[in-house]
């Protein structure tokens, strides 16, 4: 698969993610993203330079296992949910089952619907790949991903404050987890992928 087309399924994959997390607020009463003009499929409203273009490609031309990014999050105001509760939760989990969803629906096609064109089953295999190493990164309990407003759920009120305004430190650590320990992801994307694409 050619590098650009890694990309195009990344952005594509990413702005899907996080059109989710404004549709999930929205649902549940916070009209934050769609006033922000984010509630949009558009590509451009959520393309973030160095997230969705540079680091895919410098991940690409360095030859790492994946490739990894985001586009711009979207907004929203936990003030405004119905669910005060686990209405975060709900929110930060919608954009890694979009992901998931995307996966299964392209991984179900390719293993139970015959194809004898290799660059059309490539482009399928990419599609469930890329998805699902957005979906389980994103799980990863580091603010200021998904994983970490899941988890925050369950922690006591002063420790869930901490942890979550570690916002900074966090995003470093994300960087850095990429680049040293980002290949900890993978048998758990390569199973998943086995399980729902099958012995592709």
């Amino acid at each position: 698969m050619m590098p650009i087309f890694e990309i195009i399924i990344l952005v594509l994959s990413a702005v899907a993610h996080e059109y989710m997390h404004g549709w999930m607020a929205y649902r549940l009463g916070d009209p934050t993203a769609k006033n922000a003009g984010r509630l949009t499929i558009n590509p451009l409203a959520h393309l973030e330079w160095f997230g969705s273009f540079i680091l895919p490609l410098l991940m690409i031309i360095t030859k790492m296992p994946f490739i990894f990014g985001w586009a711009k999050p979207v907004p929203y105001n936990p003030y405004n949910l119905r669910d005060r509760k686990y209405g975060d939760a709900k929110v930060a989990i919608a954009g890694p089952l979009a992901n998931f969803i995307i996966a299964l629906f392209f991984g179900l096609f390719l293993r139970f619907i015959p194809s004898f064109n290799l660059v059309f089953s490539t482009l399928l295999m990419s599609i469930v790949y890329i998805n699902l190493v957005l979906m389980v990164f994103n799980l990863i309990p580091i603010p200021p991903l998904d994983g970490s407003k899941i988890l925050a759920v369950f922690l006591p009120g002063d420790l869930r404050a901490r942890f979550l305004n570690s916002g900074r430190l966090g995003f470093a650590l994300v960087i850095l987890f990429v680049i040293f320990a980002g290949s900890l992801i993978l048998p758990i994307v390569n199973l998943l992928f086995r399980i729902i694409v099958g012995g592709v």
